[in-house]
């Protein structure tokens, strides 16, 4: 018998709850993940965490690659997920909470709209030269594009 044959026919016993808890101790005791898929997130959501931290937003670009692991990939994946409403909800929370956009052009409209709002409390009108940048952002640009739309 082949030794992937045998762990596997001992995950499915402890998942029909027929693995003396014994066994199931020593299998533990040497690292058997009893949940492959969770850790296997798990993994890649620590990545996506340092991503993060380094790069300062969580928007992974989807070819990126973060220690030899897809990690642009699987994150575009995560968003599929939860577009088709498969992805559940304490991974979505998970995700949320490090800051993850699920419509990242929502997102951007309503950073340029806010900036716009700011534009307008201080100047005391809406009416932005095509010229103007706020901070990095040109603004004036922008709200051509919003107009001709």
């Amino acid at each position: 018998m082949k030794l992937g044959h045998w762990l596997n026919t001992q995950l499915q016993q402890r998942k029909k709850r027929k693995l003396d808890e014994i066994l199931e101790k020593r299998l533990e005791d040497l690292g058997v993940e009893w949940d492959l898929l969770s850790e296997h997130w798990e993994n890649y959501y620590r990545l996506l965490v340092r991503f993060k931290q380094r790069e300062g937003h969580s928007n992974v670009p989807y070819n990126h690659i973060e220690d030899d692991m897809k990690l642009g990939r699987w994150f575009v994946r995560q968003k599929e997920q939860k577009k088709k409403g498969r992805l559940d909800k304490s991974l979505q929370k998970q995700l949320e909470d490090v800051g993850v956009i699920w419509n990242y052009s929502l997102a951007q409209w309503d950073f340029h709209y806010r900036l716009l709002v700011k534009f307008q409390q201080r100047e005391g009108h809406s009416n932005v030269p095509h010229s103007c940048i706020e901070g990095d952002i040109k603004l004036g640009s922008w709200l051509d594009t919003q107009r001709q739309q």
